[in-house]
């Protein structure tokens, strides 16, 4: 198996069949055939039908029962088989040529960690903002949204993700990989031309400009180095709705 894409879930039976209907596409585009690449949605404990929308579209189903995004991630990556692990979010949707340019770029040997960054759903002068305002950190670190990716032997080189943590488990985690790849001359890259399409609920549901407020936090987080704001995480990332 070339490909294992781990998609961590709680309550997403609304948004999950567009991104597994687009990777369905994207699958059938992969230029290494379609049964190369697995699907595994790692069911967060849901309290909806999301197990049971993974399914029926043929995708595998791993429940992890410890609440954390983490957790998620890991538990996926363990029950894949793939040489890459590819992790995104159920709301999202991939691009149709994602799995080829993953694999050009990872055969390429130059490449850790990536990710292909990531289109708004809907627009609006406060997006467009905040877009503004994030892609230079983007530019300084390397690290983007969108589907990211991996080698599983580099994955649990550095241990997967870090379940310690409520939140930036993905920010730690690519981080951890540079790391490693500095001592092999590899780097973190990004894959533009094949962004994913990102859901818009958080703006739906705190605004268009939370992103002007939400920095704040995370820079504390960064300066502390404490990822353990439990009312910050459970707001906006464990206890938002769905």
């Amino acid at each position: 198996m070339r490909f294992s894409i781990i998609i961590p879930a709680y309550n997403e039976e609304k948004f999950l069949p567009r991104l597994l209907d687009s990777i369905e596409v994207a699958r059938s585009k992969y230029s290494g055939g379609a049964d190369q690449i697995e699907v595994i949605v790692a069911d967060n404990s849901s309290t909806d039908n999301t197990a049971e929308v993974a399914a029926t579209r043929g995708a595998r189903v791993v429940t992890i029962s410890k609440r954390r995004i983490a957790a998620a991630r890991n538990g996926g990556a363990r029950a894949g088989s793939g040489e890459l692990l590819c992790f995104i979010d159920a709301d999202s949707a991939v691009h149709p040529d994602t799995f080829n340019a993953i694999d050009q770029a990872m055969k390429s040997g130059r490449y850790i960690w990536g990710a292909t960054g990531a289109v708004l759903e809907r627009k609006s002068f406060a997006l467009l903002v905040t877009y503004c305002l994030m892609m230079p950190m983007v530019f300084l670190t390397g690290i983007d949204t969108g589907l990211a990716f991996c080698r599983r032997e580099d994955f649990e080189a550095v241990g997967g993700y870090d379940e310690n943590r409520l939140y930036a488990e993905d920010v730690i985690f690519p981080l951890a990989l540079r790391r490693l790849g500095r001592a092999r001359g590899q780097r973190l890259t990004r894959l533009p031309q094949v962004k994913a399409l990102g859901c818009t609920r958080k703006f739906d549901q705190f605004g268009d400009g939370h992103y002007f407020w939400m920095p704040g936090h995370v820079f504390k987080s960064l300066l502390t180095w404490n990822w353990h704001d439990e009312k910050l995480a459970r707001r906006y990332w464990y206890d938002s709705g769905r």
